[in-house]
């Protein structure tokens, strides 16, 4: 799965701490790139119940994931894009509950 970021997300990065960025990179690398692969060739597939994947109400086209529900509290936001010619992810946002302020 090809992915980009944005530089708030890119911002938000660097302000988590190094466990908190080790749970979301474990999180996209063993439960979302592969439900994100299979949502490119099977679309109806369901996205793992633990993600809790969800469109963000009043942000078209910007979907949310919940990647810890404890100690850190952990979301993302992001969005399907064409990298090259590939389908893509472009995460926008990275942190706790508040990245929805502005998602």
């Amino acid at each position: 799965m090809k992915y980009q970021t944005s530089p708030a997300f890119d911002a938000d990065y660097r302000r988590l701490t190094a466990a908190h960025r080790l749970l979301f990179r474990d999180a996209v690398r063993t439960a979302f790139a592969p439900a994100a692969e299979s949502q490119i060739t099977d679309p109806g597939r369901p996205w793992p119940a633990r993600l809790r994947v969800k469109g963000i109400q009043g942000a078209p086209s910007v979907w949310e994931m919940t990647w810890s529900f404890a100690g850190p509290d952990g979301r993302a936001t992001w969005e399907w894009v064409r990298i090259g010619n590939d389908p893509g992810i472009r995460w926008r946002r990275v942190g706790d509950h508040s990245i929805f302020e502005r998602p």
